[in-house]
C-alpha cells in the first residue's frame, strides 16, 4: 500500500487520543548542558521511555486500533529487523492481535529474540528488506493479513505525529524541530502536526550521509545510497512519494549527517545527558554537532527517536571518544632489557597519577636493538597535559616514548 495523502491535523489529534492508554507520553526535559554548548535553548524528547525504547509503538498502536474484527482475527504483518517490528509485536500481543514479523535472514539473534519475546512469529526470509517485502505480499495474498508498514500508512504517520504535540503542549515556545528521517513517516507525522498547530514553526529534517534518500529525491543530486551506518534505523533506500511531498513542502532543509558526527552525538547523549541513544536516535544531535551555527540563540527541539543501542557497540564508542580526549593513551616505551624495568615503568606512571589500563611486552621486535625491549602500554589520564606529564616523566628516566594511533595501535 502506498500512501495517497498525508494525515491531517485532526488524524493526527484523533491518533493522540486513541494511542494515550496504550504508549507513554514521554517527558520533554531541557538539556542546560547541551543548550550551552550550542548557545541555544535545547529541549530532549525521550522517546526512550516507550516500553519498547523507541518511538515506533505509537504508530503501531493507532495503525492496529483501526482494524475491524475480521483483520484482528486474521493478524497483522509487517517487514522490519528493528523498532518497528518490537513495538507492533508488542501491542498486538496486548491486543489479542496475531502478528508475523519478516526479518532478513543476516538479522542479528537477539533482535530476533527480543521479538519473539513479545509474542510474534518471525519469519526469516532473504538477505534484504526489498526481499522481505516479497515475502510480505506473499503472507498477505495467502493468509489475508493486514499489513501495518514501518512508514508509508496514514494511521501510523499520524500516530507519530503525536510526538510534536506533546512537544508543543510542554513548551509552546519552541521555533525548531529537529527530526531524524529514515522511511519519512515520522517527520511526516510531526511536520504536519507542529506546523497546523504552530504555523511557521521550522522542521528540519536529518538523514544519515550513507542514507540520503529523502534528499537525493527531493534534490536530485544524484548520491549514492548505502552502507553500513551506525544509523541502522534510518538506513532506507526509497523515498515515499507522499513523504517527498511534505518534506518539499514544509522541511526547511534536509541535513546529512557523517558516521564521526553520529558517533560523537551518541556519547555526547550519554555523558551530557547521562541517556542512551542509538544512532538513528542521535542524528538530530549529530546535526547540531557538524553545524552549531544552524541552531544558536533558537528554541529548539530534539527528538530522542530510541535507546536500542548494541551494548558492546556502545563501549566501543565511548573508549574511542576517551581516546580522541586524551583520556585513554597507548603508549610504546623502549627500555633497557633487565629485571625491574617494567616496575619502574609501573612506578613513574603510577606517580605521576595516571592509571595503567593494558600491558603487552615485547622482546621480539626486529626495530629493537637486542639490548633493549618494549612495553606497549594503555593508560587513563585526565587529558591532553597530564599525559603528557607523563610521557615527559618516562622520557627523563632514559625511556624512549611513541604515541600510539588509537585506530591501528601503530606509531602515530
Amino acid at each position: 500500500m502506498t500512501v495517497d495523502r498525508p494525515p491531517t491535523l485532526s488524524d493526527i489529534e484523533a491518533a493522540a487520543a486513541t494511542i494515550r492508554p496504550h504508549v507513554v507520553r514521554t517527558p520533554l526535559i531541557a538539556a542546560p548542558i547541551l543548550s550551552a554548548r550550542f548557545g541555544a535553548e535545547i529541549w530532549v524528547k525521550y522517546e526512550t521511555f516507550q516500553v519498547t525504547g523507541a518511538f515506533k509503538e505509537r504508530g503501531a498502536v493507532n495503525r492496529l486500533a483501526s482494524l475491524d474484527e475480521t483483520e484482528r482475527q486474521r493478524g497483522v504483518v509487517t517487514l522490519s529487523a528493528g523498532n518497528h517490528a518490537q513495538a507492533l509485536a508488542c501491542h498486538a500481543s496486548r491486543l489479542g492481535i496475531p502478528a508475523t514479523i519478516v526479518m532478513p535472514r543476516t538479522t542479528p539473534f537477539t533482535k530476533v529474540a527480543n521479538t519473539e519475546r513479545f509474542g510474534a512469529r518471525v519469519v526469516l526470509e532473504g538477505a534484504s528488506i526489498a526481499e522481505c517485502r516479497e515475502a510480505v505480499d506473499a503472507l498477505v495474498a495467502r493468509d489475508g493479513l493486514t499489513l501495518v508498514h514501518p512508514y508509508d500508512d496514514r494511521q501510523v504517520m499520524a500516530g507519530q505525529g503525536t510526538i510534536a504535540l506533546e512537544m508543543l503542549d510542554d513548551a509552546p515556545d519552541l521555533d525548531c524541530l529537529i527530526v531524524p528521517i529514515g522511511g519519512g513517516g515520522l517527520i511526516t507525522g510531526i511536520a504536519v502536526a507542529a506546523q497546523e498547530r504552530k504555523p511557521g514553526l521550522e522542521i528540519i529534517g536529518v538523514q544519515s550521509a550513507l542514507y540520503p534518500s529523502i534528499r537525493v529525491a527531493a534534490e536530485g543530486d544524484g548520491a549514492a545510497v548505502g552502507g553500513d551506518t551506525l544509523a541502522e534505523g534510518i538506513a532506507v533506500k526509497a523515498a515515499s512519494p507522499t513523504v517527498l511531498d511534505v518534506v518539499r513542502e514544509r522541511a526547511r532543509a534536509i541535513l546529512t549527517v557523517a558516521e564521526s558526527d553520529i558517533e560523537a552525538a551518541i556519547y555526547a547523549y550519554l555523558m551530557d545527558q547521562k541517556t542512551l541513544a542509538e544512532g538513528a536516535g542521535a542524528a538530530g544531535l549529530a546535526a547540531l554537532l557538524a553545524e552549531p551555527e544552524l541552531v544558536r540563540g533558537r528554541r529548539v527541539g530534539l527528538v530522542l527517536t530510541g535507546g536500542n543501542i548494541d551494548p558492546r557497540l556502545l563501549s566501543a564508542i565511548a573508549v574511542r571518544a576517551l581516546e580522541r580526549d586524551d583520556r585513554i593513551v597507548s603508549l610504546r616505551i623502549a627500555v633497557r632489557d633487565r629485571p625491574g624495568e617494567l616496575g619502574r615503568i609501573a612506578t613513574i606512571i603510577g606517580a605521576q597519577g595516571a592509571n595503567i589500563l593494558e600491558v603487552s611486552h615485547q622482546r621480539m621486535l626486529l626495530d629493537v636493538p637486542a639490548m633493549r625491549a618494549t612495553a606497549d602500554i594503555t593508560i587513563e589520564t585526565r587529558d591532553r597535559a597530564h599525559a603528557d606529564r607523563v610521557i615527559a616523566a618516562l622520557e627523563a628516566e632514559d625511556m624512549s616514548v611513541v604515541r600510539l594511533d588509537p585506530v591501528t595501535r601503530s606509531e602515530a
